[in-house]
């Protein structure tokens, strides 16, 4: 399929947006974001704080820039796998293939102490997250013809959004969403106590 043709106009657009929401960033990492206004950021980007507020809603947007695409990618995600695939399957390659990177980043660790260290960044995650469980919810419920407050359509959207946190903490990050997708898709079983290395 034929990608669309970007317009240097909107090129230009994802730029400017782009340059704030990585000014913003910075400064939330090097100052604390309550000691960070709208206009330090708008200053750091060279830009007016009219433009910002253009751009993203407020201060919180501005840390999850990434996050406005986020709904669509996961709708997508179900929606427009290949033939044959499974639903679970195709969320599979998802996440691998959009939070892995993410996971990697240098920064990564940085992000996570930001948003976990203040209450309004937390908050608006929480809400963040709930967005994204209706709407990977709704989109399963579509795939299967149900309505979509389906309690398994919604709790598979939940359990799936919880991925990346239960991954995050193993060693072998990529290893751990498999094995978590493979719970998913076969069924939990008791882990078998003779595999668990034991300590010293």
């Amino acid at each position: 399929m034929t990608e669309p043709v970007v317009s240097r106009r909107e090129r230009k657009k994802a730029a400017t947006r782009q340059a704030i929401a990585d000014a913003a960033l910075r400064l939330f990492l090097e100052h604390g974001y309550d000691q960070v206004s709208i206009k330090d950021i708008a200053e750091a980007a060279d830009v007016s704080t009219a433009t910002v507020f253009k751009h993203f809603t407020g201060k919180e947007a501005l840390v999850f820039d990434q996050e406005e695409s986020t709904d669509a990618h996961l709708a997508a995600a179900v929606r427009q796998r290949p033939a044959g695939q499974s639903v679970l399957d195709a969320l599979r390659e998802h996440v691998l293939a959009t939070w892995l990177p993410i996971a990697a980043h240098p920064r990564a660790a940085e992000f996570t102490r930001l948003v976990n260290s203040t209450p309004a960044l937390r908050a608006y995650a929480e809400r963040m997250w709930t967005r994204h469980t209706d709407t990977l919810g709704a989109a399963i419920a579509d795939e299967y013809g149900v309505d979509h407050d389906n309690l398994a359509c919604t709790a598979l959207a939940r359990f799936v959004l919880e991925v990346p946190t239960l991954a995050q903490r193993q060693k072998d990050r990529r290893a751990a969403v498999e094995e978590v997708f493979d719970i998913l898709t076969n069924g939990w079983q008791p882990p078998d106590r003779h595999e668990t290395p034991k300590g010293p």
